[in-house]
């Protein structure tokens, strides 16, 4: 018989998970986080129960909220169980769950004035964000802030009543400095590169659009927006999760999170108003994140990537399974250690080499569970931030982009909308639309797909990733995917 998980039942649960060891009374709030997803709940809210089942820095508790349908439905299901949270590390021979309570409140995310509100307290010094790469409304293919987004001119339109997390924060800022309150730190943990710049950006580009350059200036000149590199595999839930959590550790939770063993946060200590002393539960404080940040971004997600779409086309589902495939693991290793790889400049205190041999251990971890559909979803947004910057620096070097022009072919060739055994492929992409349309027309004309300028950017105009392209799609369209992994891997795909 399993019990549901509340703060009443934390004894009965403590004998299969470990439990907080601090009272919720203990906590006041100290941030708020925008996006309480699953990874968030597997990083930066673990990281504050280690912090706070040391004993220090309980006023740093952290509050959820959101703008989207998906996070007021979140809100219901963690405010039935009192904002607890079961976390089932796994690993080779091992699952361990572990009950988190540092998360406190979850603000309505219909009522906006009310979380404008609360950004404004004294008490918040942190604000937070997990919003995934899309929500930073980016030019895929200039990585520069898009004021011409309609959700940025509506929130521009109308700053009193703003739609986004970034008009949130601009409204809650603007509070604080007309109450004379120090402004909070605006703090992203999400995969992009350099995503204090470009959270940055994002905010003082709307104040600016707004009419308001001198708010905009306050914002740039007094407003920290510290740059982190954040890691942690972390699968969706779904049923398969809820049931092994139950069966598993009689924890009845209706939405567990599973996750890696393996944690990793590095950031640069720029914080307006204080921060928790998360050193002390393993957080590397760094001048400079830029390195750590490219060799994961490059390595692992570029890694993802590149697994996501022969996976999908040869109708793998989980992630450690491409890993048995010899020829897509075949691919990742030629294409990390020959072109990837060579891209990444150096990182203090690690042998890159060693760090992709990590990854192909986390990627081949049978315990997780991640799905080849998510590494596939959203590559209109991924591409241009995992793969394509690779591409780019190779081809300014005058250097050969043979394997990084096949995952944009494998990508190509996906979103044709069957696999190669004729499966039905379900996009999960904003951009799904054009990207279907734009890879139909490549059956015809194999560089109607580089035509996606937003996306492809200079890289589509280069005539040697147009000739690699072309030559990887046309290998995919007659060969098959698993005949073109096995042609590149041998040197004969040319």
């Amino acid at each position: 018989m399993s019990t549901k998980l509340s703060l009443a039942n934390l004894g009965a649960i403590s004998a299969t998970a470990a439990i907080p060891a601090y009272q919720r009374g203990d906590l006041k709030a100290g941030i708020v986080h925008f996006g309480i997803g699953n990874f968030h709940r597997a990083h930066q809210a673990v990281y504050l129960d280690d912090l706070f089942n040391t004993g220090r820095d309980r006023d740093w508790a952290l509050i959820g909220a959101g703008v989207t349908a998906y996070d007021g439905a979140m809100r219901d299901k963690l405010k039935g169980q009192d904002y607890l949270t079961t976390v089932v590390e796994q690993d080779v021979g091992k699952s361990a769950a572990r009950v988190t309570g540092a998360m406190i409140d979850f603000l309505d995310p219909a009522d906006r004035g009310a979380i404008i509100e609360k950004l404004a307290d004294p008490s918040i010094r942190i604000v937070s964000m997990t919003i995934t790469e899309g929500g930073y409304f980016i030019n895929p293919a200039s990585g520069k802030f898009d004021p011409e987004h309609p959700a940025i001119v509506a929130d521009a339109k109308n700053p009193s009543d703003p739609k986004t997390v970034f008009g949130i924060i601009l409204a809650s800022l603007k509070l604080r400095r007309d109450r004379g309150i120090v402004p909070f730190t605006v703090m992203s943990c999400d995969n992009i590169p350099g995503n204090g710049h470009v959270t940055e950006h994002a905010v003082v580009g709307l104040a600016r659009l707004a009419d308001d350059t001198a708010f905009g200036e306050w914002i740039a000149n007094n407003v920290s927006f510290p740059n982190s590199m954040v890691d942690r595999i972390t699968p969706a839930t779904g049923a398969r999760e809820i049931s092994h959590c139950d069966e598993t550790f009689g924890i009845a939770d209706a939405w567990p999170v599973y996750c890696e063993e393996f944690k990793q946060w590095v950031m640069e200590d720029k914080f307006t108003a204080g921060r928790p002393a998360l050193e002390d539960v393993g957080v590397t404080f760094v001048d400079d994140v830029a390195p750590f940040e490219l060799m994961k971004i490059r390595i692992l997600n570029g890694g993802h990537a590149t697994i996501a779409y022969p996976g999908a086309l040869l109708d793998i589902h989980f992630v450690h399974e491409t890993m048995e495939d010899p020829d897509i693991r075949g691919f990742l290793a030629k294409l990390e250690k020959t072109e990837i790889i060579p891209c990444v400049p150096p990182v203090p205190n690690t042998d890159i080499q060693d760090y992709f041999k990590l990854i192909e251990r986390r990627f081949a971890n049978p315990k997780i569970g991640d799905t080849v559909a998510r590494l596939a979803q959203d590559g209109s947004n991924r591409q241009p931030k995992f793969i394509l910057p690779s591409t780019s620096d190779r081809l300014a070097k005058g250097q050969d982009v043979q394997g990084l022009a096949l995952v944009s072919a494998l990508w190509c060739r996906y979103f044709e909308g069957k696999s190669d055994s004729g499966k039905t492929i379900e996009f999960n992409d904003a951009s799904a639309g054009r990207l279907h349309e734009a890879a139909m027309k490549s059956r015809e004309d194999p560089l109607a797909f580089l035509e996606l300028k937003d996306i492809f950017g200079d890289v589509g105009t280069s005539p040697i990733f147009q000739k690699r392209f072309a030559e990887a799609l046309a290998s995919l369209h007659s060969r098959g995917t698993r005949a073109t992994l096995k042609a590149y891997i041998d040197g004969n795909l040319a």
